[in-house]
């Protein structure tokens, strides 16, 4: 059933309303932004018919076979810590989120917006559309405080990135990604409006309402982590970070200058060697290539420098076994990825879990689409437990203090709906 929409604003804000009430939810929106690679601008898949939820060991053999029985749409996620299926990895660190490592739905209802235009698949679609229709928009209220908190005090933060610049010093990484949480306890917020408010002050291409149970992702990721368009792969890895200036020459100078800085163009660049070594696991031969090499892009709050790699994918490999190739992103760990992984679970103080995981859809011609868990907020409602995660690339030249202030920048649109960092 297809339908026109006058107001897209109003109508995505009463189909998410409406869709907050199944216990599974994934809502994944453009915000407009214009994407050669983009299947659509708007997808909203809501009510589980089919579940997935595994934990590392046989994650992705199990996905398989859940793809293999449902063949139309699904979504769901992969958590940062299925490298321990991937590679002989362990996670050690606190999780007090307690997300499944993979969970994914085969939706009871799909409802694909492109341009004016609004799919829904279902059936009982004429339900579905009266359902929307007589939804009420709840106003925003803002929330009680949060005493938002971090694992690092600042100090400590630059004491264990000279650390880890120490074991670049001696060749056992060139490149890491050093993470750090900013969490609350006992915090009460209400999801759908912190969202809201979320994709208000920093629209991006990848941002993600998503709910499991009681647990929700909500995230305002610029980054895709791996899509399938036919027979081709695409990954966009972003590496290299600026903030916006306050006014347009500002802005144009401080763009010029992420575009030319050494620091910013040499961690760009050894991802990119990273996710070209990768996608060689699922290209044919001679197909890798990169297509946009220090690109930069303009969001809200930050400038990026965002390259693309693609390949031709081998003919008999299922996608699957592809995300699985390149999981983790190499932008969220290092090079070697291995090494890189191995030693930050050393630095950093809290298990990832969904952060730098992946969230994303298989449609039904099995192309598919990912993004990277960054920039987003993790709440646990049973536990109160609030988190999100901010990092930056740690290299040789790394300034740490310069360092840390970028993870504040990253976390600024986050900090700034939950009203502050104490």
């Amino acid at each position: 059933m297809i339908i026109p929409v006058n107001d897209l604003p109003v109508f995505k804000q009463k189909v998410l309303q409406w869709a907050s009430s199944f216990d599974a939810i994934s809502y994944l929106d453009s915000n407009g932004f214009n994407d050669p690679y983009g299947k659509f601008d708007t997808m909203i898949a809501m009510g589980a018919r089919n579940e997935l939820t595994a934990t590392a060991g046989d994650a992705f053999n199990q996905l398989e076979t859940f793809r293999q029985h449902n063949p139309g749409w699904i979504t769901g996620f992969l958590g940062y810590d299925l490298k321990n299926e991937t590679e002989q990895l362990t996670s050690l660190n606190p999780d007090k989120l307690q997300f499944p490592d993979l969970y994914f739905f085969a939706p009871e209802h799909v409802i694909v917006i492109n341009g004016n235009q609004a799919e829904i698949i279902s059936n009982t679609p004429e339900l579905i559309l009266n359902n929307i229709e007589r939804q009420e928009l709840v106003a925003y209220k803002p929330g009680p405080s949060i005493n938002l908190q971090s694992r690092f005090s600042k100090h400590e933060y630059i004491n264990a990135v000279t650390s880890i610049q120490e074991h670049i010093n001696r060749g056992d990484i060139y490149v890491t990604n050093f993470c750090q949480e900013f969490f609350a306890e006992h915090a009460h917020i209400d999801p759908l409006a912190i969202f809201t408010q979320l994709n208000k002050v920093s629209p991006n291409p990848f941002s993600t309402f998503f709910k499991w149970k009681d647990n929700y992702i909500l995230g305002a990721s610029p980054e895709r982590f791996l899509a399938k368009r036919g027979s081709k792969l695409i990954s966009q890895p972003i590496k290299g970070t600026a903030k916006r200036g306050a006014d347009t020459k500002t802005d144009d100078a401080i763009k010029q200058q992420l575009r030319n800085h050494p620091k910013e163009l040499q961690e760009n660049v050894m991802i990119v060697d990273l996710v070209r070594n990768d996608l060689t696991r699922s290209a044919k031969q001679g197909t890798v290539k990169t297509e946009d090499l220090f690109g930069i892009y303009s969001f809200q709050y930050v400038h990026q420098m965002i390259s693309t790699v693609v390949c031709e994918i081998q003919d008999e490999l299922s996608p699957i076994q592809a995300i699985k190739n390149t999981f983790p992103m190499g932008s969220m760990t290092g090079a070697p990825k291995i090494s890189s992984m191995r030693l930050m679970e050393q630095y950093e103080r809290s298990k990832r879990g969904m952060y730098s995981g992946a969230i994303g859809y298989l449609s039904p011609d099995n192309d598919f689409d990912f993004n990277v868990v960054i920039r987003t907020l993790l709440y646990n409602s049973v536990d109160g437990y609030l988190s999100f995660h901010a990092g930056s690339a740690i290299t040789y030249h790394a300034n740490a203090e310069n360092e840390y202030e970028e993870c504040l920048l990253k976390a600024q649109a986050v900090v700034e709906v939950l009203g502050g960092l104490k």
